[in-house]
């Protein structure tokens, strides 16, 4: 395990602090005892915006010993997440989602964490347009993050249904059919979003490798171009697509948060 010498659990200051309290606001919004809707919101809400807070300093290297933007595997992991409870956001103004709420505050506390923990090297870029080739990158991240939420959702939902549940799932407050809309907007917007990150990555990019983000990246998009063939052409739908969701999903974590975890913190060092 490697930690960067500019990584605020190191260096302190402001970037400990906000991260402190966004784990906080977190934690507050987390506990099964905040079942007060104003008590939970507050916290999830200063949570969150601390959260937004903490990416900043991490990702743009603010208030660290070495400038320079930081994508490490830590900070694209928080920035997704944080993306994702973004529209859990949203979502939650016209429906609320209790369950759901609890479960991302952890994981918003995990991730601040790890970001903390694994800001990643000070890294210039070569292209003008590679920040937004990045940023698109993270984009579909977070779309399909927000895909696999609801098809996990999707899931319980069919569950309950097997067993004689009343389809209106409290647990959820979505019914069925409107957890498998949801869930495939968000597919087909993150395979627009991805699409578009790999054309303009490869051209930006100073002699093309087939290195491991490359070709994980291309498998996950396969998968979610099946996924799509087979939804409109064959009507896949319930667990015949929510697996095809988790896989696009996994191979698409491996693409860059997954080997640059191998790179950081395995072998203890930036990958080439």
């Amino acid at each position: 395990m490697i930690l960067s010498s500019a990584s605020p659990v190191v260096s302190g200051g402001l970037p400990l602090f906000v991260a402190l309290v966004a784990i906080a606001g977190y934690a507050v919004a987390a506990l099964p005892l905040a079942k007060s809707g104003r008590v939970w919101i507050a916290a999830l809400h200063v949570g969150w915006l601390a959260h937004l807070a903490a990416l900043v300093l991490d990702i743009g290297g603010i208030g660290q010993e070495i400038p320079g933007a930081r994508v490490g595997f830590g900070p694209v992991l928080s920035l997704t997440v944080w993306l994702v409870m973004a529209v859990h956001t949203v979502e939650n103004r016209f429906m609320p989602l209790p369950a759901v709420r609890r479960w991302l505050a952890v994981c918003g506390a995990i991730v601040v964490v790890m970001a903390a923990l694994f800001p990643g090297e000070p890294h210039h870029y070569a292209s003008p347009l590679a920040p937004l080739h990045f940023a698109l990158g993270v984009g579909s991240y977070s779309l399909f993050g927000a895909a696999v939420v609801h098809a996990m959702m999707l899931d319980a939902s069919e569950r309950r249904l097997r067993a004689r549940v009343d389809i209106e799932n409290p647990r959820t407050g979505m019914p069925l059919l409107l957890l498998e809309r949801l869930t495939f907007r968000f597919v087909e917007a993150g395979f627009s979003v991805l699409t578009a990150t790999i054309l303009l990555g490869a051209l930006t990019s100073v002699g093309w490798r087939w290195d491991h983000k490359v070709v994980f990246s291309l498998m996950g998009w396969a998968v979610f171009a099946a996924l799509l063939v087979g939804r409109h052409r064959q009507g896949w739908r319930g667990r015949q697509a929510t697996r095809w969701v988790y896989v696009g999903a996994v191979l698409l974590l491996l693409a860059y948060a997954g080997s640059r975890f191998v790179f950081e913190v395995l072998l203890g060092r930036p990958p080439a």
